[in-house]
């Protein structure tokens, strides 16, 4: 009998356009407790398009919500799989990850999403005209798609019919749903396969932000993740992603823009961007940012409006606008977006739900809102 408790181990890895994020975290009487993380920064193409007449890949290794299938075959014709599954063994090893079981998350820009709303139906004809309604949502043919669905919780107050007279009867129920190509699927795992690793769930990155930045909160929140390349549109509701969006305007815009204005070298621009959100540059101007920061402010009034018009959501205005991803604490942004809207706005901490030494504080608070997604990851089997 061993004198020592013993540790489950959960790995979270983040693949985006800008590079790779992981973390290992450790459940420790009921607790998630920082193991180790590492950082990766390169230029990643993870876009996958299937070429004519392509058989369609047959396995997944998971749903997107994690739901767990059998493994896909690697598609080692890809040079991409060969040289990202090395750059992921290679952070493996320096971030010295005791464990190979990892959970990993898919792009939002390559993922359907939507809320299906039906008539109330009984139970045992339910599945069969939830994926007849799918169907005709898919932008591929559904035999192509990896397709997922849960039930969204109703109203509070709203019962099922069965309850009788007493209560209000629910006349209609919400599914969340979501779908990915299964080619993209075989992408993935063949990547992690290349890095010796084994891939034991997928999910999208909205469950993983929900995770770590939103939590119990029972608060409508929308989550604005700005990546690199792109900046995603999450709203957050009941714990579930209702809505989500993407515009393919990043990090790397602010850094054009910083270029110009100060006159910068482009490898410089990006540590320039870090020294204003670190010392909190309140003197930097927003207007010469408006051109990156007017679409995202669009996006995010778009992204009340159609929250706002789906049955069961009508005047639930989010009152909390979190903010994550690389660019999320430069100054200039957030206090655009706290000038456009009657919302609290504030950058979101996803060690929050993590034990940690305090010495590593500063460095965790620095690198945090890159490492959302990775952090929800690794908690997927612990909160």
């Amino acid at each position: 009998m061993s004198l020592f408790s013993k540790k489950e181990a959960y790995l979270g890895i983040d693949l985006g356009s800008g590079g790779m994020k992981l973390v290992e975290l450790h459940k420790t009487k009921g607790r998630a407790q920082l193991w180790t993380y590492g950082i990766l920064d390169e230029e990643l193409d993870l876009h996958v398009e299937r070429r004519a007449g392509e058989p369609v890949g047959v396995s997944q290794a998971a749903g997107a919500s994690g739901e767990k299938k059998g493994e896909a075959p690697a598609k080692p014709e890809d040079p991409r799989v060969l040289r990202y599954g090395g750059l992921l063994k290679e952070l493996l090893a320096s971030a010295r990850v005791t464990t190979n079981r990892a959970t990993a998350s898919l792009p939002v820009s390559q993922i359907f999403h939507s809320v299906l709303t039906i008539p109330f139906i009984e139970a045992k004809k339910r599945d069969m005209m939830v994926k007849a309604e799918i169907e005709k949502l898919l932008p591929r043919p559904i035999e192509e798609m990896q397709v997922v669905h849960q039930e969204m919780p109703h109203e509070q107050g709203e019962e099922n019919p069965s309850a009788g007279a007493q209560g209000k009867v629910k006349r209609y129920l919400r599914f969340l749903v979501t779908a990915a190509p299964k080619d993209l699927v075989s992408f993935y795992t063949a990547i992690f396969q290349k890095a010796g690793l084994q891939l034991e769930e997928l999910e999208t990155e909205a469950f993983a932000l929900e995770r770590s930045l939103v939590g119990r909160d029972p608060a409508v929140v929308m989550v604005v993740d700005i990546g690199s390349t792109r900046t995603n549109f999450f709203i957050m509701d009941s714990g579930l992603p209702a809505t989500h969006r993407s515009i393919q305007i990043g990090g790397r815009d602010i850094n054009l823009k910083l270029e110009r204005l100060l006159g910068i070298p482009r490898e410089n621009a990006e540590q320039a961007k870090r020294d204003f959100s670190r010392v909190n540059a309140k003197e930097l101007p927003t207007a010469p940012f408006a051109s990156v920061f007017d679409p995202i402010i669009k996006e995010i009034e778009y992204g009340f409006s159609v929250y706002m018009r789906q049955l069961g959501s009508e005047n639930k205005r989010p009152e909390k606008i979190i903010l994550t991803g690389g660019s999320a604490v430069f100054p200039p942004l957030v206090r655009r977006i706290e000038e456009s809207f009657d919302a609290r706005v504030f950058v979101g901490d996803p060690w929050a739900r993590v034990v940690y030494q305090q010495g590593l504080k500063p460095t965790l608070d620095e690198i945090g809102p890159r490492m959302a997604v990775s952090i929800g990851l690794a908690l997927r089997n612990i909160v």
